[in-house]
């Protein structure tokens, strides 16, 4: 396990919170739509796997969006649903009706974007933090501030962005990497220094343009956040956004660290988001693939059936799974002879050498996995003629 990180024992005791984007952020990957009952079905899905903070879309889209995060919010489910909006007044009162508790009002924080956005300057974005978020919190809703664009800010600034934000009242302020732009020694270091200049809730957002959202992720957590912002199957905007099942995980595996994920639940949450999103989980994909705990490797194989540890790391119980050893290209003597074994069949050890050789040449033919129905008709092949040799 690697060693905690020297800014904090005590806040590094604390449970990570896991604030979960799909039906938000998600969404607004291209081409996928949720129903409302594809959006409650989730929601559901992502209580019982632990999550304990969701957003559950962007109210101001429209009187659907609303009805959608209405319901959600009607399923008196054990966790918040936070509406997402824009730092503007109209923004809020669309969230009212959507009859949340928390909102995320979001400002853009980089130099850029206030130019591009709002057509002003660093004051204004201030102003606007300041009038909205007391808007907010008047109205009896609890507020975290999202810093569009925070990893391409002036340092300095975001820190009077947070600072503004908690003068008004937000309880926590989420720093995106908006563009992806960061990397873990990058992630770890901004907020670190944006710990140090305020007891404000932090959380982290990053997206996966360059294959790092979960390193930053976690580089962000080891520097102090204590929210980060993630979705199922990683999806999300462009290449999308830290998967919660390998931060969940990875957080667990690596650091010991409790988020209150119920880690067995993340393969059925996975399998729901991507048949409403319409998305294929990738054989490979990290944590929820199918192929993560598959062998095929004749090293790795009689390496594994000695001693589980030769090959895995991460415990496939852990998740509610287990090993799966398949016959292909690449099997040896050890998942033959173990396979044969299962099926009761019989075979001298060159009688399984000949099998071996058989089941190469198919798999390279028909490039795929060997099925054990096919192992056995090649076994019957290798003895029949053994037999007829005799």
């Amino acid at each position: 396990m690697a060693a905690k990180p020297a800014w904090s024992d005590s806040l590094w005791n604390q449970r990570t919170v896991l604030n979960d984007t799909t039906l938000r952020d998600g969404e607004q990957a291209p081409g996928v739509a949720f129903t409302t009952a594809e959006k409650v079905a989730i929601a559901h899905a992502l209580a019982r796997a632990g999550i304990t903070e969701i957003e559950a879309g962007t109210p101001a889209m429209g009187d659907d969006e609303i009805a959608a995060i209405r319901a959600i919010v009607e399923e008196g489910l054990p966790l918040t649903p936070i509406a997402w909006c824009r730092m503007r007044e109209p923004d809020v009162d669309a969230a009212i009706e959507a009859k949340v508790s928390m909102v995320n009002v979001s400002i853009p924080a980089s130099d850029v974007q206030i130019a591009a956005k709002l057509g002003g300057n660093r004051d204004q974005a201030l102003q606007q933090v300041k009038r909205v978020v007391g808007y907010a919190r008047e109205r009896g809703l609890d507020v975290a501030v999202g810093g569009e664009d925070s990893s391409r800010a002036d340092v300095d600034f975001l820190i009077s962005l947070i600072a503004a934000a908690e003068a008004a009242g937000a309880r926590r302020f989420r720093v995106a990497d908006t563009l992806s732009v960061l990397d873990p020694d990058s992630a770890y270091a901004l907020i670190a220094r944006l710990r140090a200049s305020s007891d404000l809730e932090l959380e982290f957002h990053g997206h996966d343009d360059l294959g790092l959202a979960t390193a930053n992720t976690l580089a962000a957590i080891r520097g102090g956040a204590s929210h980060a912002s993630v979705t199922v199957i990683g999806l999300g905007e462009r290449a999308g956004n830290a998967p919660l099942e390998e931060v969940a995980v990875a957080l667990k595996q690596l650091y010991g660290r409790d988020t209150g994920i119920v880690l067995p639940e993340l393969i059925e949450v996975a399998a729901l988001v991507a048949a409403a999103a319409t998305r294929a989980i990738p054989l490979n994909k990290a944590i929820v693939g199918e192929h993560v705990f598959t062998h095929e490797s004749g090293i790795h194989v009689d390496g594994l059936l000695k001693d589980e540890r030769t090959y895995q790391a991460l415990d496939p119980h852990l998740l509610g799974r287990s090993n799966r050893i398949v016959i292909g290209k690449h099997s040896g003597l050890s998942a033959i002879t173990k396979l044969l074994g299962e099926l009761q069949l019989a075979a001298t050890t060159e009688q399984s050498r000949h099998i071996l050789f058989r089941v190469r040449k198919y798999a390279i033919e028909h490039k795929r996995l060997v099925a054990r129905e096919t192992v056995a008709a090649i076994w019957r092949d290798v003895c029949e003629c053994s037999s007829d040799r005799t």
